[in-house]
């Protein structure tokens, strides 16, 4: 017998899933409707869908380039920060040396320290290197703020190795980085799809870096694209709509491909 208790935690778990899914229903609607039937009628239903929204956002604008550049930064700035990290972690998790756990708390405490803050300091930087407008500048900020979290995230789940497999392959012979390649990283494969959806999401959605650090229009990313675009096309709602739609659908993919090992990585995380 189901327990009151039960049943209002289930009322709220429903409850909370609808108010979560409500504006990405509200995008998708608004996507397949006409700009009449948007004017008329702005929260119902589509009563005759249309595709020709997605057809204009494919076709008569920069989007695809959007959306390549958005991909050359979240795929530099995910393997630079995994490379990182994974060694660094690696180190801070199984090697004993002067400063270790300073070293942890400094990059852990690094999370806490808003990127907006940085922005003047780095922009005057970067404007002395000539780094504006160019991915590897980019790339190179989107690296350096994910992989703080990166740190943390791998040094907690190698902690949980046991000790025994590294000293079995120290007894055959293997050097550090063969205990990585081929003992940490095969065990670690839910802790790096999690790291690598994360990660990925923080940079395909961001907008503050790249609206300033990418201002040639040939470089401009997704978001900064579609944010020009909604301005550009302010009285076309549906339009705007139908490019976020399509905006979302990679990280979408992504994440119902790796969706059991990112489940597993978090539980992991959380039970080890």
């Amino acid at each position: 017998m189901i327990s009151p208790g039960n049943i209002i935690k289930q009322a709220v778990l429903v409850f909370s899933t609808f108010l979560a899914l409500v504006p990405t229903l509200f995008m998708i609607m608004t996507a397949l409707k006409s700009n009449e039937e948007y004017a008329i009628d702005k929260l119902g239903l589509p009563q005759a869908p249309v595709l020709d929204h997605f057809r204009d956002v494919l076709i008569d604008s920069p989007f695809i380039g959007w959306m390549t550049n958005s991909l050359i930064l979240v795929l530099g700035a995910v393997i630079l920060s995994a490379v990182i990290s994974c060694i660094a972690a690696y180190a801070i998790a199984s090697m004993e040396f002067r400063g270790r756990d300073w070293l942890l708390a400094t990059s852990t405490a690094l999370m806490a320290v808003p990127p907006v803050v940085m922005i003047v300091p780095l922009f005057v930087f970067y404007t002395q290197l000539g780094l504006i407008s160019t991915y590897a500048g980019a790339i190179i900020i989107y690296a350096g703020l994910i992989t703080p979290f990166s740190v943390y995230l791998l040094t907690t789940f190698f902690r949980t190795i046991p000790k025994e497999l590294f000293e079995a392959a120290r007894m055959d012979g293997a050097n550090s980085l063969q205990i990585l390649w081929t003992v940490v990283l095969p065990v670690s494969l839910p802790a790096f799809v999690t790291l690598i959806i994360v990660n990925s999401l923080y940079v395909w959605n961001d907008l503050l870096i790249a609206i300033i650090f990418l201002q040639d229009d040939a470089k401009r990313t997704l978001m900064a694209g579609i944010s020009i675009f909604q301005g550009r096309y302010n009285n076309q709602v549906p339009l705007t709509m139908a490019g976020m739609v399509i905006a979302s659908a990679p990280m979408f993919i992504l994440y119902i491909l790796f969706q059991k090992h990112f489940i597993r990585g978090l539980m992991s995380g959380a039970v080890k």
